[in-house]
């Protein structure tokens, strides 16, 4: 019997945070990080300043769906490579507690690569915790190869 050979990505972790940092310049110094791509599978870090805190410390959720959205591009980006007019479609999201930390964590992971969308699934913890603080299904649409 035949053994499934594992797919890989498209792109190392090292090529998307370049890709970030080429792309996104608006923001002053990149506070996003790139920690692991495999295919379908990526995790990034996100440090966090006084602009995305809410009173008490918390993560605000702009912040906390902004990470979700981009960790969704770059998972994207594990099977079609580097894609920059993939677009999101629908972002949906669940804040389950208060997400506190100096640091936001995302890790998002292939649901589907289909033809009309992609879908992934991110979850969401601040550095103070080892508990989920929220849960994103993101959906992206790819323009057709060439």
């Amino acid at each position: 019997m035949a053994q499934d050979t594992p797919a890989t990505s498209k792109v190392t972790a090292e090529e998307l945070q370049t890709f970030f940092e080429a792309v996104f310049t608006g923001g002053g110094t990149m506070r996003q990080h790139v920690v692991s791509a495999s295919d379908g599978e990526v995790v990034m870090r996100f440090d966090c300043g006084p602009r995305n805190l809410r009173p008490g410390g918390f993560i605000s959720g702009p912040t906390q769906m902004g990470l979700a959205d981009s960790v969704a591009y770059a998972v994207v980006f594990t099977r079609a490579g580097i894609t920059p007019m993939a677009l999101t479609s629908n972002l949906s999201i669940n804040f389950l507690r208060p997400c506190q930390g100096e640091t936001l964590e995302a890790r998002g992971k292939l649901l589907k690569f289909g033809r009309a969308g992609v879908v992934v699934d991110v979850e969401l913890r601040g550095s103070s915790s080892d508990k989920l603080s929220s849960h994103a299904v993101v959906t992206y649409v790819v323009p057709p190869s060439e």
